[in-house]
């Protein structure tokens, strides 16, 4: 593996009161439109708005685009694959958040 098979790690802090064009999430992601309209087909992600050209993705959005990409670049995972680990990891970390409350009660 050399520096041109890595993938960027971006950081920062996702702001849900803003909304991102198609345009603008492809852009963030380095990814092309045509990927993201298959992440809306399978349900990995879903924009508001009725047609393409009034989509706004919120930072949570953003969030699994990223995600998905990890997942198909370093894992070769399909989208359907895509979707059901997403899925799957957000569950577990919303019965990690539960766990932890529980246990500071």
């Amino acid at each position: 593996m050399n520096s041109h098979d890595l993938l960027p790690v971006h950081t920062g802090t996702v702001i849900e009161d803003d909304s991102l064009t198609l345009e603008q999430l492809c852009q963030a992601c380095g990814v092309h439109a045509e990927w993201v309209i298959s992440l809306v087909e399978e349900s990995i992600i879903e924009p508001q708005g009725d047609e393409i050209h009034l989509w706004r993705f919120s930072g949570a959005s953003l969030v699994r685009v990223r995600s998905a990409l990890r997942l198909q670049h370093d894992l070769g995972v399909n989208l359907a694959g895509i979707a059901l680990a997403l899925d799957l990891i957000e569950e577990l970390e919303n019965l990690r958040a539960q766990l932890n409350i529980m246990g500071h009660d």
